[in-house]
């Protein structure tokens, strides 16, 4: 298991440390399990899978919006490359100024 300090690199990740805790917080309860530790367990359980969920599909959904407007900045591009170079030399440009301007 990972330290207390060390950040999940991904939501999958961190799903897989809560999963993880909450296999651990069961052990740990072992044969000791009240009838109401039991539904506390289980309602745990619950919230934990709904959360799953719903960080999945917030995954998906913010995986189609990004592959989208790669798609859309690559057709962009694409279809106006000088437009495209000239915007990337002046926001380059501007830039350059602004940190040189920090600089001093």
């Amino acid at each position: 298991m990972k330290t207390s300090d060390s950040v999940a690199q991904s939501p999958k990740e961190l799903l897989n440390d809560l999963h993880n805790l909450v296999a651990e917080a069961e052990k740990m309860m072992g044969d000791s399990i009240t009838e109401h530790t039991a539904d506390a367990v289980t309602a745990l359980r619950a919230r934990f899978d709904a959360a799953q969920e719903r960080v999945s599909h917030l995954c998906g959904v913010a995986k189609e919006r990004v592959v989208a407007g790669a798609k859309c900045t690559d057709q962009a591009i694409r279809s106006n490359p000088y437009q495209s170079l000239a915007i990337a030399a002046g926001a380059g440009l501007l830039v350059g100024v602004l940190l040189g301007r920090r600089n001093r």
